[in-house]
């Protein structure tokens, strides 16, 4: 099909916008000629039968004076008697007796001719002054009237017609004006240089909008291409460095034959498998949470949590516990996505801690916050934008030397602001690190 959507989707904007424009106007145009056609013949009769009626009423008037009526050039004044017979001495006028009748009762007679053109008459009776009844009538031939009729409604049709062709052709040239500067914004985007921005027109019209939010799309674009970039330059270098371990771990073992050697190895081997595991799957899941990935909210109950979690401490840990409002305390989130939480905070605290951590859980009336306090070093203030970064460590041996991957801090916040809650780092009243984090209350 010629004019199917996809044969249509394929068209440039200037010849669709060119193709309805001028559809538009001959359609209308064409409708105009239409009613002008209908109208035309109707208001020509209208015409005639006025100046039949001016005709007639000073033949009326005349004749009831006894006088003969007055000849109008292209017309005929005639006087009838009641039969339809000519008594002005005039050859008939050769109506018949239907329209004799017709004329007698006021009625205007369209008569057609058989070989000349056609008539309109318009009469009445009126009284001459010995008494008789006369009927006077006026009437005029429509020469060339249905020529005319034909004529005017073609060329009204040739008028549509045109009408429409020079709508197209204006509306091309007018979208080809006003999308030449599209056309330049669309080559200075193909020759634009990495890093640089488009010119902000002077205007401050659409195409100056539209600069502008193609700037910032380029940033974004720029600003992902960049995390991207160093995220995956330091996902590869946390690869490399258990892997490359493994690898020597393994050659040694391989070199010296030795029992209690290879054992120690393989524990070495063991416990930097389990690293490289676990910053997979950090990996892992940060990836699913950049794509957007988010499982359904449901009521979780915050204080049972955080007593779990401290109850999943590893043995040597310091000394925690739960502090917080009397009852239950529900968020909005999910039982996996909280245990992550409070499993990576408790974590991190317990590399730093000396001797103490504190869980407090606190209520509001429209959100929840979980609180971490420890008493170790603490995080210095230049580094507390930056401790939700990926790979982003306070010191270079802070994360391998304790066995994290400097993801766990990352993951809790991408868990918490996919929830529409915040997490914050600042300084505990015993001169720790607190970490808070808040949600939304559930319900």
């Amino acid at each position: 099909m010629i004019l199917s959507p996809s044969w249509w989707r394929r068209r440039s904007l200037r010849f669709r916008i060119t193709l309805l424009a001028a559809a538009v106007t001959f359609v209308c145009l064409l409708g105009l000629a239409l009613i002008a056609g209908t109208t035309v013949g109707p208001l020509l009769i209208r015409s005639v039968d006025n100046e039949l009626g001016t005709a007639l009423t000073t033949a009326q008037a005349q004749v009831s004076a006894g006088q003969s009526p007055t000849q109008v050039p292209g017309m005929a004044v005639r006087v009838l008697d009641t039969a339809g017979d000519p008594v002005d001495g005039l050859p008939s006028p050769g109506l018949s007796a239907d329209e004799v009748r017709e004329l007698k009762s006021g009625q205007r007679v369209h008569s057609e001719g058989t070989v000349g053109p056609d008539w309109r008459w318009l009469g009445t009776v009126v009284s001459a002054p010995d008494g008789q009844q006369r009927l006077v009538v006026t009437g005029a031939g429509l020469i060339g009237f249905a020529a005319l009729v034909h004529s005017g409604s073609t060329w009204l049709l040739i008028v549509a017609l045109m009408g429409g062709l020079v709508a197209a052709l204006a509306t091309w040239f007018v979208v080809r004006s006003a999308l030449r500067p599209v056309a330049r914004m669309r080559g200075s985007v193909r020759a634009l240089p990495p890093g640089e921005r488009l010119p902000l027109p002077v205007s401050h019209d659409e195409l100056r909008e539209l600069a502008a939010e193609f700037n910032a799309l380029l940033a974004r674009q720029e600003e992902v291409s960049e995390r991207l970039r160093r995220f995956t330059g330091d996902a590869a270098h946390e690869l490399r460095s258990p892997v490359a371990s493994i690898r020597v771990q393994a050659e040694v073992a391989v070199a010296n034959p030795d029992a209690d050697l290879a054992h120690e190895t393989l524990e070495d081997i063991l416990a930097e498998a389990e690293r490289l595991s676990s910053l997979l799957d950090a990996l892992l899941a940060l990836a699913r949470s950049d794509a957007g990935e988010i499982g359904p909210a449901s009521p979780v109950e915050l204080v049972t949590e955080a007593r779990a979690a401290v109850a999943r401490m590893p043995a040597g840990s310091p000394q925690a516990r739960v502090s917080g409002v009397a009852g239950q305390v529900w968020a909005h989130a999910s039982h996996s996505e909280v245990e992550l939480v409070l499993n990576n905070l408790l974590r991190n605290a317990c590399r730093y801690a000396e001797s103490q951590i504190v869980v407090s859980v606190l209520a509001r009336r429209s959100t929840v916050r979980i609180v971490v306090d420890d008493d170790g070093p603490g995080i210095a203030p230049e580094h507390r934008d930056h401790v939700f970064d990926r790979f982003y460590r306070v010191s270079d041996d802070r994360a391998r030397s304790s066995g994290g991957t400097g993801l766990g801090l990352a993951m809790v916040a991408e868990a918490v602001r996919r929830r529409g809650g915040q997490v914050l780092v600042g300084e505990s009243p015993e001169g720790g690190a607190r970490f808070q984090v808040t949600w939304r209350t559930s319900g």
